[in-house]
């Protein structure tokens, strides 16, 4: 081949990289491993872990009436701390009562002692493998968290998840730890049928009583449980005195605002800590 034919072909070739560079995703940026927050992001196949600098700034001195959940959550997450053995936990029931606010304040609270969150979203939970790879050798310790999991039957990060937690060969390591929040104890739908175990299913399933035990087995997994109540109306006005009073408001604009309150939960159909602290807000703006 002579020389000019191959500086054409170079050239060419040149220009074909050219163009696939231009279709082919940027690579992931570098870990901020300064950053006390994390989120795992996606793109294509890639993932990494993209760091978090405004971090919702919770106290657990803000969340009130779940003092029993706050006192055991902060005891494991300090036990982690010190390389004592903890659990993974899951914390399940009303909406809006403080189960991501209680992670979130933990983090608050405890960065300085080197706890680090990872927030990962629930489809995303089949890279839990790649994450923990990630932080294997760091010296912070990190809580991953999952806010609102939840899985629907044949979903990947099921069974990843139930492989990290407990039954892999491959121990995670002493310095992670998964806090899941969900409104499903189980995790994942269950069904009258699954329960009928006299009767035959025209699905085929010889013995249904044990794809129930499969469901029940990831949630068993977690080592500490926390339930969350809804609140009753004197607590739920309680939180909105709270709200209110961080707000700048006085004690007479808080007894005024008592009725409202009522109808703004009557409205929304919940009596819980958040809608509290919304109709504060909107309160505050309107008043203080």
């Amino acid at each position: 081949m002579s020389t000019p034919d191959l500086s054409n072909l170079i050239q060419r070739a040149e220009r074909v990289l050219a163009q696939l560079e231009a279709w082919l995703p940027p690579a992931p940026p570098e870990t901020d491993w300064n950053a006390y927050a994390f989120r795992w992001r996606k793109q294509g196949s890639r993932g990494w872990l993209d760091s978090v600098h405004n971090i919702a700034a919770i106290q657990p001195d803000n969340l009130h009436h779940i003092e029993r959940q706050k006192e055991a959550l902060e005891r494991n997450t300090l036990h982690f701390l010190a390389g004592k053995p903890a659990n993974n936990v899951l914390m399940t029931g009303a909406r809006g009562t403080g189960k991501s606010s209680l992670v979130k304040a933990m983090l608050c609270s405890l960065a300085d002692k080197g706890l680090r969150l990872i927030e990962v979203d629930r489809d995303d939970m089949a890279d839990l493998g790649d994450i923990i790879d990630l932080i294997s050798n760091r010296p912070e310790r990190f809580i991953i968290f999952c806010d609102d999991l939840s899985f629907e039957d044949g979903e990947p990060g099921y069974k990843v998840l139930k492989s990290v937690l407990d039954g892999s060969v491959a121990s995670p390591g002493d310095n992670v730890l998964i806090y899941a929040t969900s409104n499903r104890r189980h995790l994942i739908p269950e069904y009258m049928s699954e329960n009928l175990q006299a009767k035959p299913h025209s699905d085929g399933e010889i013995h249904p009583g044990e794809a129930v035990e499969e469901k029940i087995s990831l949630s068993e997994r977690f080592g500490l449980w926390l339930s969350f109540y809804p609140f009753s109306q004197d607590k739920y006005l309680d939180i909105v005195n709270h709200w209110l009073q961080q707000a700048g408001c006085t004690p007479e604009q808080i007894e005024e605002s008592r009725t409202e309150a009522l109808q703004w939960a009557l409205h929304r159909g919940s009596r819980s800590g958040r809608v509290a602290r919304q109709f504060a807000r909107d309160w505050a703006a309107r008043y203080v």
